[in-house]
């Protein structure tokens, strides 16, 4: 740094002053007014010439008059412009005599003076204006000297010179007067300087600050805007500095830093773009980094370095990583064949391509006489056969005797910028003869009362000429060791000698000359029961009866026909049930079956989300309209269109801008948790967009929203059947999600959506707002140290946070009261507080109005305090089930015995008296609707309407079944209340 920049800064660190008047630099008389006038009176200041210390001839005043008592001598400057100072300093230089050396001195003999200053927008003063004292003159100080002189050298006295500093303000003014008062003491005012002081010019913080003039008090601190040097930008609030009444420059708050792509220079005053080879991503202090191996710059001022040729990044590398490219072919592949499984292994590329993120794809190419094509979706790959990360794999589900290529490619994160197709290496092997693979399918042809058909498809890979099929069977409550055994040379066996309405396990294998396959999964079937044959048969005898006319032959042929068509058409009625039959395994969870993954235990939440939701890219979302908010963002509905598939309509989530890292994991966690479920009752993800901005969570659009606010607004319109279906359709979805090992915790009709079919599926798996303590929703209270839904959640997961799937089935028995009630309220306007307590006496909600028996009684089931006494969701949905086949099942009506269950004050139906109009009552029962028909109808009090029929409800025009329902209950009830306030009184 070269001298004359030092000079500056050094001069920038001291305050400036600028002077307003000097005496010394006066070159004739300074012309101040004294009083008394001189020649007057001899008590008067007197301009004379002198030396200062240095010996330079000045214009001093003096004054000496100690032997008379009483003086007041003053002496006024010529009028001194302020030029914008609001604070003035005064440095004066004087000598003091004192008066202990003076000979015979009086008592009046002073060693001070007075300071005084006058404020005017003119030059207006005179003679005898302002007057000479105190009042309207402002006095300073008493200035007192800190050395006076009495000693005599050569016949001449020594002088002591004192200087002495005041200030004043605040003036406002455009000029002043000052005035120096003498009251009886021998002196010499040597030298005045006026002047103010002022902040100069600096650079603070990567911001320029501008000469700023000091306060109007010695405490003032005068705030000055800065601006950003250039090719620099404010990174806090905006840029500030203070000045201080002593003119110094203090408090700084906020700062700018260099723009990227510019590094601070020059003790941080210059922002100097990065040269050549060089860049910065950001903002900041720091300085430009060298450009990484295998990149290079533009042009001066880079933000980034681009890839030379044939290197690439990803969109997750950091700018400061090396340019890479892609790997080398595997080295080394070793196979091993047995039957039609192939194992796998290699070793690494010699080249990673400066990556450590290499994995393996594997080709498989089955070759014949008419060239190679790939082999099918009936081969295994164990563990997978893309991105592998491990050198082996395990390959299945091969054909016997049947030549295959297999290449393993090397891929890594930049293989798929590169235009060349990635390096491989590959191997060619055959296949040995191997025994079928597994039947995959069986299904029932027919079944009588001692007897089952069933059937079933070929092996996927017969692996040669099926000899024939080998058929195993027992009854489901006995073991394998007591099976029985049927051979078939076709995919087709009749097993008789059944009992009536048995249920029987079968398995079936298929057999080549390389032996037997493997027995394929346990399926389970069911007999007739004698009731269920004779049933059916009587059901069509009048057929039989009337076409006795056509004669014996054609009756006999007839009946033959009727009997046949009778049984297959109860096997196709009762095809449902089979069906279902035919899915339930003996294991408690289905082969094959997945287990939930939570995505918070991934130390990398984002490898969560590439696991399990697909990446969609942006270009291929629409968004059309806002349809809500989220806890995230904004709800929208729009449009999908992938490539080779057709437009969809789904919603979509965004997250908001302005989001924090751990909003962002979050907001996917949800899609993390929805990926991994596959069930037409559990809302349906389609993807996310995480590598473009908004980030979005995309999902199946449900036309008619949620369920809860659905049944409000449909209230009344739907009968028994449809409201069950739609609660199968949610259990459904429970058991799969149980099935799974997945705790929702938050099941509610407000986080059930419902489509345009009606078909209910489970969502909100986003688990946020029980990690949190700063959702508003008043739904959610706090309980040990989470959010919880105080009204849906099952007591042991308020008190202690257990949360199991059996706490899942007591929040489902609420939402079966909330559908049966048409979304009403859970413990209406009861504090969360009271619900507890309820809850913990046994008390439980009471059976919604036209709720069937069976209904409100599954409800209580789902409320035992003890949640292993609580049903399983399969058991909920086979209820259900049964229900839906029994309609009758539905008809019971009568109340429940209270039992422990202790049903809770029924606020549905309010006590009529407690309204004032009947308009208020249709307004308590949620049927305001029909305000004006009453009115117009004359029912217009409560003796009226308390004698309504169904009749007169439909005369007044309410057309809805479930309404009429309402309101005749209402009404009956009403009347009730009335009888018995009659009773009372008579």
């Amino acid at each position: 740094m070269d001298i004359l920049w030092i000079l500056w800064i050094l001069h920038t660190a001291l305050a400036l002053e600028e002077t307003l008047m000097d005496s010394t630099t006066a070159t004739a008389e300074l012309g101040w007014t004294v009083f008394p006038v001189s020649g007057t009176s001899e008590n008067s200041w007197e301009e004379v010439s002198g030396y200062d210390e240095n010996m330079n001839t000045i214009r001093t005043y003096q004054v000496c008059n100690v032997f008379d008592a009483n003086q007041n001598n003053w002496v006024r400057t010529k009028y001194i412009h302020r030029r914008g100072a609001q604070r003035i300093h005064v440095e004066m230089k004087f000598s003091v005599r004192d008066c202990s050396s003076i000979p015979r001195v009086p008592g009046s003999c002073k060693e001070t003076f007075n300071l005084y200053y006058y404020e005017s927008d003119a030059d207006t003063a005179t003679k005898v204006h302002p007057p000479w004292m105190e009042n309207p003159w402002m006095k300073v100080d008493t200035i007192a000297a800190d050395e006076s002189f009495s000693q005599v050298d050569l016949g001449g006295r020594v002088m002591k010179i004192n200087t002495e500093v005041r200030s004043f303000g605040p003036v406002s003014r455009n000029g002043f007067y000052l005035a120096f008062q003498d009251y009886g003491g021998c002196m010499s005012l040597i030298a005045v300087r006026v002047f103010y002081r002022k902040c100069p010019r600096a650079i603070r913080n990567g911001a320029i600050f501008q000469e700023t003039l000091s306060g109007a008090e010695s405490t003032s601190l005068v705030a000055a805007r800065g601006v950003c040097i250039p090719n620099a930008e404010e990174v806090d609030v905006p840029i500030k500095l203070y000045c201080n009444g002593d003119g110094e420059w203090m408090v700084p708050i906020g700062r700018c830093m260099c723009k990227a792509g510019h590094e601070p220079v020059d003790n941080g005053t210059v922002c100097r773009a990065c040269q050549s080879g060089f860049f910065k991503p950001a903002q900041g202090d720091e300085a430009c980094l060298p450009c990484p191996i295998n990149s290079r710059t533009t042009n001066d001022g880079a933000t980034n370095c681009v890839c030379r040729n044939n290197f690439y990044r990803t969109d997750s590398d950091p700018i400061q990583m090396p340019c890479t490219t892609v790997p080398s072919a595997p080295q080394n592949v070793i196979s091993n064949v047995n039957e039609t499984s192939l194992r796998l292994e290699w070793s690494p590329p010699r080249d990673s391509g400066g990556r450590s993120d290499v994995v393996y794809n594997l080709i498989c190419k089955s070759c014949g006489g008419r060239g190679c094509t790939r082999c099918g979706d009936n081969v295994q790959f164990t563990p997978r056969q893309l991105g592998l990360t491990d050198t082996w794999v395990y390959v299945s589900d091969l054909l016997a005797h049947t030549q295959y290529t297999f290449e393993v490619q090397a891929v890594n994160g930049v293989s798929d910028q590169s235009p060349h197709s990635p390096q491989y290496v590959s191997v060619n092997i055959t296949t040995n003869q191997a025994a079928p693979s597994t039947v995959s399918i069986m299904h029932q042809a027919s079944r009588t009362v001692d007897s089952i058909t069933l059937s079933w498809s070929q092996p996927d890979q017969p692996n040669g000429v099926i000899l024939d099929y080998e058929l195993q069977y027992y009854e489901k409550d006995q073991t394998e060791h007591n099976s029985s055994i049927v051979r078939s040379q076709t995919n087709t066996a009749v097993i008789r000698g059944l009992k009536p309405g048995g249920i029987y396990v079968f398995q079936v294998r298929a057999r080549t000359v390389a032996g037997f396959g493997r027995y394929s999964g346990k399926m389970y079937f069911q007999t007739m029961t004698e009731e269920e044959y004779n049933t059916s048969i009587q059901e069509k005898l009048p057929l039989i009866i009337g076409s006795a006319a056509a004669g014996l032959v054609f009756l006999i042929a007839l009946v033959v026909i009727i009997i046949v068509c009778n049984r297959r058409g109860f096997e196709r009625a009762d095809s449902e049930y089979t069906d279902k039959l035919q899915h339930y395994t003996s294991g408690h969870m289905s082969p094959g079956m997945k287990i939930y993954i939570d995505p918070f235990t991934y130390e990398d939440p984002n490898e969560a989300v590439r696991e399990f939701a697909k990446e969609i890219d942006i270009s291929c979302v629409k968004i059309e309209q806002v349809i809500g908010a989220g806890e995230f963002g904004e709800v929208c509905s729009g449009n999908l269109k992938l490539p080779g598939k057709r437009e969809m309509f789904v919603a979509i989530k965004t997250l908001k801008s302005g989001y924090t890292e751990k909003q962002r994991r979050d907001f996917l966690s949800e899609a993390s948790i929805m990926g991994q479920f596959d069930h037409p009752n559990v809302i349906h993800l389609e993807g996310v967009v995480t590598k473009s901005s908004p980030v979005m969570i995309i999902t199946e659009f449900m036309e008619n929203g949620s369920l809860d606010s659905f049944l409000r607004q449909n209230d009344g319109q739907f009968t028994v059947i449809q409201l069950v279906g739609m609660l199968r359709g949610i259990a459904s979805g429970m058991k799969y999600l149980a099935d799974m090992n997945y705790v929702h915790r938050d099941l509610a009709a407000r986080n059930i959506l419902v489509n345009s079919n009606l078909v209910c599926k489970v969502s909100d798996f986003g688990l946020s707002r029980f990690l949190e303590d700063d959702t508003s929703d008043p739904t959610y209270t706090s309980a040990l140290g989470g959010k919880i839904p105080i009204r849906w959640t099952a007591p042991e997961a308020i008190q202690y946070r257990k949360f199991t799937s059996a706490s899942d089935v007591w929040s489902y028995g609420i939402v079966m009261w909330e559908v049966m009630s048409y979304g009403e309220r859970p413990y209406w306007d009861m504090t969360n507080q009271d619900v507890i307590n309820a809850i913990e006496q046994d008390y439980r909600l009471p059976p919604p109005m036209d709720c069937p028996s069976a209904l409100h009684q599954l409800m209580l089931d789902c409320w035992q305090k003890d949640r292993n006494n609580r049903p399983k969701f399969n058991q909920i949905v086979n209820n259900l089930d049964k229900m839906i086949r029994n309609p009758n099942m539905l008809k019971a009506m009568t109340p429940l015995s209270s039992g422990v269950h202790l049903p809770l004050l029924d606020r549905s139906m309010p006590d009529f008296s407690s309204f004032r109009t009947v308009d208020d009552w249709l307004d308590a029962i949620k049927m305001g609707q029909y305000k004006d028909n009453f009115a117009n109808a004359d029912f217009t009090s409560f003796d009226l309407v308390s004698q309504m029929t169904m009749e007169d409800i439909l005369r007044v025009g309410v057309t809805l079944a479930g309404h009429q329902k309402k309101i005749l209950n209402s009404v009956q009830m009403m009347r009730a209340q009335m009888n018995q306030i009659q009773s009372v009184e008579v």
